[in-house]
């Protein structure tokens, strides 16, 4: 396993363009604690916190998107770095200005989440042309998916630093500066610069017109209302049980499991389609998080929030894969993208909507909307099933209603259109 990592790291660039599309992802990472503290420091109340929280949420979901459509368009370096820039200006300007007037707040916040550069999909769509190998090109996605769970629990804890040893406002100012050395790291290398587009067909919806993306992003709307439901659910069990300390370990248990399934999903290959995989691990995803809703003592709780985390950096490393896939050509940044925005979506609808039923139903109810989440998710790859399995077909030339192939290692590459975006 370690073999396979390091010959991967080894390669050319990669360790550039994985360091650098994580520190440029910093701002991303701990944006509405960031905003939050400065707030509540500023003299606002926690409701203006959560306002201004939900507007950059809301922005950064509008704007990913956006502007994964205009680098497929114009490339990594002429959309990432300005807006990398623009979105820091924005922090900052909230940083040094306050919360006064209150319009020029929401204003700073909106161009904030706005204009943060979708570094995450332009990495995933820069991975085969540095790696080349289809194996390779698996295991990165779920090294990447592995390093961003890392990376959320160390940004908010970076952020907690600052402001103990500095101000609220400085950690603003720090990790927007970080982001944009991040971005600028990416995009003057040589895999960023040479990267270009597969030829695509205009068309208004872009990367939405492809039904299998569709389902996808449908799917994953509610693996994220699953894991968004629960840091909230893990905060009332440890009011439950008279500690807060309680929270933090479920939390650590469910990242420890994302990043030990991650690793070991990532470190071979594995037989059958990729959609035939996304079905299954999106299947043991529902499963995993369906016994927290039995909150049982603590030990055996900790046990299940590991669990509930062991499939989600596959499934998430998995369904990049194969929304390379279903994404029309020319439109792969701006399909990665629209997965990560649908994704933090789902885990914002689920933040909102589980304070409302704990307070109903208990801390139980609450762990249950997470497996009913998960269990949403596979409804509806089950039910769109054949959408996803005739556009699988049609890509790799078997005619939609043929017997399908057995089991078998994939030989054929993942990542296409992106193979044709020229090497670096």
């Amino acid at each position: 396993m370690a073999t396979g990592y390091a010959e991967l790291l080894r390669a050319r660039h990669a360790v550039r363009l994985l360091a650098g599309t994580l520190l440029g992802r910093l701002p991303n990472a701990t944006g509405p604690i960031a905003i939050a503290l400065f707030i509540r420091a500023a003299g606002g109340s926690m409701t203006l916190a959560g306002a201004l929280s939900a507007v950059y949420g809301l922005a950064t979901a509008v704007g990913q998107p956006m502007l994964g459509r205009l680098v497929d368009l114009y490339g990594q370096p002429r959309v990432m770095l300005p807006a990398s820039v623009v979105s820091a200006l924005g922090a900052a300007t909230l940083a040094l200005t306050g919360i006064d007037p209150l319009p020029l707040a929401y204003g700073c916040v909106l161009v904030f989440g706005l204009f943060t550069p979708p570094l995450e999909g332009g990495l995933r769509a820069l991975w085969p042309s540095v790696l080349k190998r289809e194996e390779q090109v698996h295991s990165a996605y779920a090294l990447d998916a592995v390093a961003q769970e890392v990376m959320f629990a160390a940004g908010p804890l970076l952020v907690t630093l600052l402001v103990a040893g500095w101000s609220e406002a400085a950690a603003l100012l720090v990790v927007n500066a970080l982001g944009v050395l991040g971005a600028l790291s990416v995009v003057v290398s040589p895999p960023s610069r040479s990267w270009r587009s597969a030829p695509r067909t205009p068309h208004w919806l872009g990367a939405l017109r492809s039904a299998g993306l569709k389902v996808l992003l449908a799917a994953f709307f509610f693996v994220g209302l699953a894991l968004g439901t629960f840091a909230l659910a893990a905060v009332s069990y440890a009011d439950d049980h008279g500690d807060k300390l309680v929270s933090t370990y479920l939390l650590a248990a469910q990242g420890a499991g994302a990043l030990v399934g991650g690793v070991v999903y990532g470190a071979r290959s594995w037989p059958g389609s990729h959609e035939r995989r996304l079905l299954t691990l999106v299947a043991l995803f529902a499963a995993g998080n369906l016994p927290l809703a039995l909150v049982p003592g603590v030990p055996v709780m900790v046990a299940f929030g590991g669990l509930s985390g062991l499939f989600l950096a596959p499934s998430l490393a998995c369904a990049f894969v194969v929304v390379d896939r279903h994404a029309p050509a020319g439109t792969v940044t701006e399909a990665f993208s629209w997965l990560v925005t649908t994704f933090g979506v789902g885990a914002a609808a689920g933040t909102a909507a589980v304070g409302t039923v704990i307070e109903r139903g208990g801390t139980g109810a609450g762990f249950a909307v997470a497996g009913a989440g998960g269990v949403a998710a596979l409804l509806v790859m089950l039910a769109a099933w054949p959408v996803l399995r005739d556009a699988a077909r049609a890509r790799t030339g078997v005619v939609a209603g043929a017997p399908a192939a057995g089991p078998g290692p994939v030989t054929g590459p993942p990542c296409a259109q992106t193979e044709q975006n020229g090497g670096a």
